[in-house]
């Protein structure tokens, strides 16, 4: 099977999702020219009426695209930079996350919101770090994680096909990561993780792009020190696979959270409570978080990098896990 880069698939996904079905349609600003690649060769496909170059004003394309769902189309809202939502969040929070509870049901809002080139790139600094999936789970936005290129077609497909609206999360450090993608069109289901290594001691439930940093890290305490490491892959953080996350938890007794958000109230607290709730009686050890420090992203490389969870904080948190007794 062939090989695609993770903007190859976002892009073959929408090529084919706009082929299957005419009410979707693109907008944001450069999708024309596809300056990443992942919006290539739509305008040439699909034309002006459906491949739309929008000013630079987040509220209002925003806007725009909760009128289209409402009048019956399929936007897809593409953020060059997740942080820019910020802008837009009125927009966001207040009418697309609300309006298809406020209206009982009687509409749908079918939205994908593209976050491209999420969290740290490397000094882009404090307004252009962001993960802000975190902001977007309260608000009750589906929200997709993908970390490699065979998940972000699914997911892509099966989030443009969702009658809610869904932020879709392609995180800047996954980009140039390649995988094995079927030509044909397909989706992945919602709320349905993905064990990306089995093991049976500790399980390390990795976010997004550091997935393959888990794997790696996996193998080389496995190598080590022998301990077995499962990392277990979320793809939805909502709607949250929980049976099969507790499934996992269950088996090892063991739990490391890898999330590259904030420690206080980001994605990994949550998970954390989850466990504590819902599994206490089968733990071996106390819940471990490794994730971004409660600061905003330095411009600095050797201050960011203080910043973000790192491999050999993972390592330690295994580490710590796995030698854990009881007094």
């Amino acid at each position: 099977m062939r090989q695609l880069r993770f903007l190859q698939a976002m892009n073959e996904a929408y090529h084919q999702a706009m082929s299957a079905d005419e009410s979707v349609i693109i907008l944001g600003e450069d999708i024309r020219g596809g300056i990443r690649g992942e919006t290539k060769g739509l305008q040439s496909a699909f034309g002006d009426s459906r491949v739309l170059d929008t000013p630079i004003s987040e509220a209002a394309f925003t806007g725009f695209a909760t009128g289209a769902a409402l009048a019956g189309l399929r936007p897809i809202v593409q953020f060059q930079v997740p942080s820019l939502i910020y802008v837009a969040f009125d927009q966001l929070v207040n009418q697309a996350a609300k309006m298809r509870l406020m209206l009982g049901g009687q509409a749908n809002l079918p939205i994908t919101y593209t976050l491209m080139v999420s969290g740290s790139r490397g000094g882009n600094a404090g307004q252009h770090s962001d993960n802000p999936y975190p902001y977007l789970l309260h608000a009750g936005f589906k929200v997709v994680c993908p970390s490699n290129a065979y998940d972000a077609k699914g997911l892509m497909v099966q989030a443009i096909r969702e009658d809610d609206p869904v932020v879709f999360i392609a995180s800047a450090m996954s980009l140039p990561q390649k995988a094995q993608v079927p030509e044909e069109i397909y989706s992945l289901p919602f709320g349905r993780g993905d064990i990306k290594r089995e093991g049976s001691d500790v399980t390390v439930v990795a976010i997004g792009h550091l997935v393959p940093e888990a794997l790696s890290v996996a193998e080389a305490v496995s190598q080590k020190h022998g301990i077995s490491v499962e990392v277990w892959d979320p793809r939805t953080l909502l709607p949250l696979d929980r049976d099969g996350l507790l499934k996992s938890v269950r088996k090892t007794g063991r739990v490391v959270i890898y999330d590259d958000t904030n420690r206080t109230c980001g994605f990994a607290a949550e998970l954390s409570a989850i466990v504590g709730e819902l599994a206490f009686s089968s733990l071996k050890a106390p819940v471990k978080r490794v994730t971004r420090a409660d600061v905003p992203m330095p411009f600095n490389l050797a201050l960011e990098a203080a910043v973000l969870p790192k491999p050999q904080q993972l390592e330690d948190a295994i580490l710590a896990v796995g030698s854990y007794a009881h007094a």
